[in-house]
């Protein structure tokens, strides 16, 4: 009997837990993400928070041993890596210190992978959607090149997360991009290249109705996966009937946190689309009224929707164990409401329900 887990499970990770100069500047001297988590108020009877973290605390990531304490505990859960949202804009980095200082380091001696969060930074997260703070861009074949090369350290290096031997990529908004199947026959070469053997390409998508849209656009641009995203939500016609009343009273878009698996879509082992799961979401502490709520999450009910996703990855006829990929989000969006890190509420809960459905 093997004792490899059921999957490769990779958590997004948010590195937005230190100061730096441009979050000073908009929105007042040491924001960081927990400043918006712990002003957080209930908005209506029987909402939950603040979010309040338990073992870690209110911690910085520029400290080494929070990095190695995250580690330890993602790594007891059953993850096999953290996936750090990366920012590049035209060459402009932002938030990069916690990863780089865990590349630079070696330390924690723990798998990751980078995601390209390559969307305009607004106001939204902190309820001033209507103000651009910094724009993506695209300046064309240079800046992909100064982009590739100022990754290539992380992908050669050993703990960076690789699917049959090439390092994984995660793209956020595929659709944003100019021209998807360019960029992706760019990179592809530049990983040649480089002796890396390619890219493993992974394209966010958030249609699910059977092979929609974006999954077949991904695949036809030459992405070697997609990621499916659906927030965890019960969206029956009662469902939005209530959350339709609530809003007219000036409440967040509230649903009950979903009891039932969410779909995902079927697939094919030569464009897989992964899954991803969500252990809660309540963006009202940065968007306030615009905010969506899933009321009433518990890790039991986050076990259910981990089960159903190792359910989607066997239904996938043919898919080795290299690409049988799980994404959780998150580790730590504290001010989205969804993090696996213990919190004062359910405290080690969610990772015991995922290293348990694991089999770690």
């Amino acid at each position: 009997m093997s004792d490899a887990p059921a999957a490769r499970a990779l958590a997004f990770y948010l590195p937005q837990y230190h100061p730096v100069p441009e979050n000073d500047e908009w929105w007042g001297a040491g924001f960081t993400e927990w400043t918006n988590t712990a002003k957080a108020r209930p908005r209506y009877p029987g909402h939950h928070q603040p979010h309040l973290p338990a073992d870690l605390g209110f911690y910085d990531l520029r400290v080494p041993e929070t990095r190695a304490a995250q580690a330890e505990m993602a790594r007891a859960a059953g993850l096999e890596a953290f996936v750090y949202w990366h920012y590049w804009f035209g060459g402009r980095r932002i938030l990069e210190r916690p990863f780089t200082e865990v590349l630079a380091s070696g330390r924690p001696d723990f798998g990751f992978a980078l995601a390209w969060a390559n969307q305009s930074w607004s106001g939204v997260w902190h309820g001033a959607p209507e103000r651009v703070l910094i724009e993506q861009s695209y300046p064309g074949a240079d800046d992909e090149r100064a982009h590739f090369d100022h990754l290539l350290d992380a992908f050669r290096d050993p703990r960076y997360v690789r699917v049959d031997g090439r390092p994984l990529f995660y793209v956020f908004r595929p659709e944003h991009l100019p021209d998807a199947a360019a960029f992706v026959e760019r990179w592809q070469a530049m990983a040649h290249d480089a002796d890396l053997g390619g890219l493993y390409l992974v394209a966010e998508v958030a249609d699910l109705v059977g092979l929609g849209p974006s999954y077949r656009r991904a695949a036809a641009d030459g992405f070697d996966a997609t990621c499916a995203m659906r927030l965890p939500l019960d969206t029956s016609p009662w469902a939005r009937r209530r959350m339709r009343v609530l809003r007219k009273l000036g409440l967040p878009e509230i649903y009950p946190y979903a009891t039932e698996p969410v779909a995902h879509p079927a697939s094919t082992v030569e464009h897989p689309a992964l899954p991803c799961v969500y252990p809660n979401w309540d963006n009202t502490p940065r968007s306030g009224r615009r905010g969506v709520v899933a009321h009433g999450s518990t890790p039991a009910k986050f076990r259910t929707h981990v089960d159903a996703a190792l359910g989607h990855l066997d239904a996938i006829a043919g898919l080795p164990a290299e690409q049988r990929l799980l994404f959780v989000k998150s580790w730590n969006e504290w001010a989205e409401g969804n993090h696996l890190e213990p919190d004062q509420r359910h405290g080690h809960g969610y990772l015991d329900e995922l290293r348990a459905a694991l089999g770690s």
